[in-house]
């Protein structure tokens, strides 16, 4: 999925942790604007902490391998299904870079002769890193921080940014939640592109009342929004779900993920599809799993 665009296919590279947070520019940022408004606390004091939740999660995360399955379907003009794919892989994140297996696809594993292919895409990738040099991987290292911390500066002017309301609690998974609402205030003026965005996102929230963290979010574009120099676009009405879940009592992460929506591609190519990605299966890296080379 191009950053931020919502309607294009995972695919897993440097910056491949970004789909567990798919959609992480839209997702995140309003997580962390609805919690303002659970709490009699200053605004920016909570925001703070929850980002704080957010880039602690993203770290631990690194020490998990996980599943991850996918099923995209595309609608044509009368809403029949065009295609209908289904994906199942594995992750693993070494040196601070996610490496993805194929496990399956179309429900079936893949063929004797592509497994081998994956195996060896993923025993040259780990040979690379092992062959580094110091000065490589603090470059390297250096290089993603930078990029996350890009993603997440507009974080700040996200309390400014919306009206927020508590409507009430609930009970997700055992776990008891408050519910807020939240919408872009008009009028406000972003300080940049992403922040541009999220003045065209409605969503509602549901917050863990025992630690800052969101458990399941909701949110629907209320207006067209436009991603690499407008040679995309994604219409109004397009939904969005994520859920989390706390693993091992130390983290929480991705469990599920919703999304419906159409919009262009170019200037003439119409497209209109459902995703839901689901995770899975995740171990601690360093405890209860390890990396198999095949042969080379």
């Amino acid at each position: 999925m191009a950053r931020g665009h919502a309607l294009r296919s995972y695919t897993w590279n440097r910056s491949a942790v970004r789909p567990v947070y798919s959609n992480v520019r839209l997702v995140l940022p309003l997580a962390a604007c609805l919690t303002v408004s659970a709490f009699s606390q200053d605004a920016r004091e909570i925001v703070r902490r929850s980002v704080e939740l957010d880039q602690a999660n993203w770290i631990r995360m690194a020490d998990y391998t996980w599943v991850g399955r996918s099923r995209e379907r595309h609608f044509d003009s009368h809403n029949h299904v065009t295609s209908d794919r289904r994906e199942a892989w594995e992750t693993i994140v070494l040196d601070g870079l996610p490496l993805r297996r194929m496990l399956e696809r179309d429900g079936q594993p893949l063929p004797p002769e592509e497994q081998r292919k994956q195996q060896q895409k993923l025993d040259k990738s780990t040979a690379r890193l092992e062959n580094e040099t110091p000065g490589q991987k603090q470059r390297r290292a250096a290089d993603y921080e930078k990029e996350r911390r890009r993603e997440r500066e507009f974080l700040l002017e996200i309390p400014d940014a919306y009206d927020l309301r508590l409507e009430g609690s609930d009970k997700i998974d055992g776990q008891d939640v408050w519910v807020v609402s939240g919408a872009p205030k008009p009028g406000y003026r972003a300080k940049g592109r992403d922040g541009a965005a999220l003045l065209k996102i409605h969503g509602k929230m549901w917050i863990e009342k025992a630690g800052y963290q969101w458990v399941r979010l909701e949110a629907q574009t209320t207006e067209t929004i436009s991603f690499g120099w407008f040679l995309a676009w994604l219409n109004p009405g397009a939904k969005l779900v994520v859920e989390q879940t706390r693993i091992n009592d130390e983290v929480w992460l991705p469990k599920r993920e919703y999304l419906s929506g159409s919009g262009r591609i170019g200037l003439v190519k119409r497209v209109a599809e459902d995703q839901e990605i689901t995770w899975s299966d995740y171990k601690k890296f360093r405890v209860d799993s390890k990396v198999i080379t095949g042969e080379r």
